[in-house]
């Protein structure tokens, strides 16, 4: 059984401690959601909005894995590339699929907004870095994005990078202004609270044990509950069970590390001078900011198919972060955790109908604070038939993941990866 509690910066800065009660006895709802992270909570309040009678099952607290223990960056996109996606789903659909992702950004943006979450702590400006010189190629796909989806993209050459990141590391960089950073788990639990409010039941540590999705009306058993509902959504991320063997068996679980640095403003902002998020080009590079008005770093990298925790996460972070600051090398970390998130082979989220009445919503492992808001809300919208755009992902279905060879094959791509990678920065040296 997994730990009911994470020390991360998030749990450490949580703005409120508000908990839910398991569920218990026999209980009616128009829909069940099994998951209770941004996807999940996204479609419990735009469901419980519309006046649906929700019941939403978490295994462990709200927002308790990836979605409240993450970066915080919040940006158009998906964790594959848009040529990836024209590949498979046709470059018309590419493009919806490329919008709804720019829509993800939005939905966050304006619940924040409308809900007043002060405490998410929204900060402007993501900034991808080249660790070499693309010799224009950045330059013109900011440009093409720039024209074709109109982002807020800015590219910075070489002389404006180093004057932002004092790093002998960086080449070229784009800056998104139009995305955000922020704090998933005050917005998480943000979430909950509003859902709650307008009638959606919540409960935590109510793991689903068993389901009967066969018939109409669905029956879910978590403890000593049982849950009938017309509709059952699984959003369960990294951390899905065997409830679903098609869901199970159609990702895999990654894992991913995130440091926090002591407090040393003077030393931090020394390396880091700019409060916009930092997300390295390289697949599975580092991404990081500064938090606490810019006292301290929050350094995420790596990414591994072992799920469980090395005893040297921190120096494996530290290292990397001195490698590319030479300068933090007397910075210390304070706290270093970790978490499972859930990818595809294809690297898109999996966003469906299994069958009439059941509905998935996972794998949004890499870029997961805007397309949860887009799962959870096509979802819903599915459910309430006022659209049908969750059939855009139909492309990228419940394929099996491969396995303990799919794992294989995951650790030596990234390993891959890592050494294309090296040799691209050693040939811009």
């Amino acid at each position: 059984m997994q730990p009911t509690y994470i020390d991360t910066y998030y749990s450490r800065t949580a703005a409120t401690s508000e908990t839910y009660p398991r569920a218990a006895g026999r209980i009616q709802a128009d829909v069940c959601i099994v998951g209770g992270g941004l996807a999940g909570l996204t479609a419990a309040l735009k469901l419980a909005r519309s006046g649906r009678k929700v019941v939403l099952l978490e295994a462990q607290r709200v927002a308790w894995g990836a979605s409240g223990r993450n970066g915080g960056f919040v940006s158009a996109g998906y964790a594959t590339g848009l040529a990836a996606i024209e590949r498979r789903a046709g470059p018309d659909q590419a493009r919806e699929l490329f919008r709804l992702s720019m829509e993800g950004v939005e939905i966050v943006r304006s619940n924040i907004d409308e809900l007043g979450i002060q405490n998410a702590h929204r900060v402007p400006g993501i900034a991808k870095v080249l660790r070499y010189n693309s010799r224009g190629a950045l330059q013109a796909a900011s440009e093409r994005q720039r024209s074709e989806f109109g982002l807020q993209l800015r590219y910075l050459p070489r002389d404006e990078v180093r004057e932002l990141f004092i790093s002998p590391k960086y080449h070229e960089a784009v800056l998104d202004e139009g995305a955000f950073h922020f704090h998933p788990l005050n917005y998480g639990r943000a979430l909950a609270r509003e859902a709650a409010r307008l009638g959606a039941s919540i409960h935590e540590h109510s793991s689903v044990t068993a389901a009967d999705l066969d018939s109409a009306r669905k029956v879910l058993r978590a403890g000593n509950a049982e849950i009938s509902a017309e509709h059952v959504v699984f959003a369960t991320g990294g951390y899905t069970g065997g409830v679903l063997p098609a869901l199970k068996r159609a990702f895999l679980p990654i894992a991913t590390y995130v440091l926090l640095s002591e407090q040393a403003p003077e030393l931090v902002q020394g390396a880091i001078r700019t409060q916009a998020a930092i997300l390295d080009d390289r697949r599975a590079g580092d991404y990081y900011r500064l938090v606490d008005g810019g006292n301290r770093i929050l350094w995420g990298g790596r990414i591994t198919t072992r799920t469980t925790d090395p005893h040297d996460i921190a120096a494996r972070l530290r290292r990397e972060m001195v490698s590319t600051y030479p300068q933090l090398s007397g910075l210390k970390v304070e706290v270093a955790w970790s978490g499972l998130m859930s990818y595809a082979r294809h690297l898109m989220p999996q966003i469906g109908q299994w069958k009439q009445g059941v509905w998935y919503c996972t794998a949004f492992g890499g870029h997961g604070m805007n397309t949860t808001a887009v799962g959870g809300t096509v979802v819903a919208e599915g459910i309430m038939a006022e659209s049908d755009r969750y059939r855009l992902f139909a492309p990228f279905d419940l394929a099996w993941n491969g396995g303990i060879f799919g794992r294989a094959a995951v650790q030596l791509t990234y390993w891959s990866y890592q050494a294309a990678d090296a040799a691209r920065e050693l040939r811009s040296r």
